[in-house]
């Protein structure tokens, strides 16, 4: 009984990590995309109305790319549920430190720099992720190794 319950819990707890990780990277597929979309472009046919108008709408798009970025960093925090040296939840260390990069950057006006910013946030998220979906399937495959040894 408590076997099936903790495979069916690990397997759970799996495909919740392996979906998380499909699903965080919702973004533009490539850099260049990114900074196609973030970065004005000059138009000499533009007057000075559309160009308030094109930064509105950038300022607009990073602002949206960076608030979606903070809600899969918090979506990705909840996996990290073990505690560090000091006894403190990683989640709760991981949301404290995003917290604080962001607000650091929060008044960063530069465009090539909130790209960068929002790039090496996007990265470490999904890379962090992804090494804890490898994670949880080794722990899953030396659980279902320990099982077939039980049985033999």
């Amino acid at each position: 009984m408590a076997s099936s319950i903790c495979r069916r819990v690990s397997h759970r707890s799996l495909r919740r990590t392996l979906f998380l990780s499909r699903r965080l990277h919702e973004g533009p597929d490539t850099i260049d995309e990114l900074l196609d979309r973030h970065l004005a472009k000059k138009d000499p046919k533009r007057g000075a109305n559309d160009d308030d108008e094109s930064l509105r709408r950038s300022l607009t798009s990073t602002r949206r790319e960076a608030l979606s970025l903070y809600r899969d960093v918090l979506r990705a925090s909840r996996y990290f549920m073990w505690p560090d040296t000091r006894g403190v939840p990683w989640r709760e260390v991981l949301r404290a430190n995003a917290r604080k990069e962001f607000e650091d950057a929060r008044f960063e006006t530069d465009p090539e720099v909130v790209t960068r910013l929002l790039i090496g946030g996007r990265e470490a998220v999904q890379d962090a992720v992804d090494k804890l979906a490898v994670a949880a399937q080794k722990m899953a495959d030396q659980a279902a190794e320990e099982r077939n040894k039980g049985r033999r």
